[in-house]
């Protein structure tokens, strides 16, 4: 009787268990697809965009990044993006692996220019994306940085025929593991 009620204990404690790290792998799957709930950050929530690491993110391993603009902070068109990365980012992109995409469907790019000294990548459209559309910039083949961390990447555009001053989108908070 005795070792009926320890093993029925056993195997509740054990189910229960499982399913405490069941759950903690579907969200640590979860944080690598948007933003999801982050503190003490320095960016404003309504500032930071979404984005998704299709290949999980993984220190010194290859990547595709997702990154999203929403059309709401599309207010005006966009000749160009420039993406912005910290300093400390070591990670490597790939000029002829970036896509532009406006409701699902590719755009034609004229040119993607990698800015090292600046810690920038410039993306010149061949037409210019018309204001109020979210829009997908995917880098594939990036070569994540050899250590994990947080790196702050920041979204902008040049509107076409304007003072060729960036106007600030918001920014990716990217987690590298």
């Amino acid at each position: 009787m005795l070792s009926t009620k320890s093993s029925k204990r056993r195997l509740i404690s054990a189910l229960a268990a499982t399913g405490c790290l069941l759950t903690g792998f579907a969200s640590l799957t979860q944080a690598q697809s948007l933003p999801g709930l982050t503190i003490f950050s320095g960016v404003e929530r309504q500032n930071q965009l979404s984005y998704r690491l299709d290949f999980g993110g993984q220190a010194d391993n290859w990547d595709r990044y997702r990154l999203k603009i929403p059309g709401k902070k599309m207010e005006l068109g966009a000749a160009q993006f420039v993406v912005t990365y910290p300093d400390y980012y070591k990670g490597k992109f790939d000029t002829k692996n970036v896509e532009v995409r406006v409701k699902g469907k590719k755009v034609p790019i004229k040119e993607v220019v990698w800015d090292k000294e600046n810690y920038k990548l410039l993306i010149y459209m061949q037409e210019p994306v018309a204001a109020g559309n979210s829009v997908d910039l995917i880098l594939s083949n990036v070569k994540n940085p050899p250590f994990g961390g947080t790196y702050y990447f920041t979204g902008a555009i040049l509107t076409p025929g304007d003072v060729p001053l960036p106007r600030y989108l918001g920014t990716w908070i990217l987690s590298i593991n």
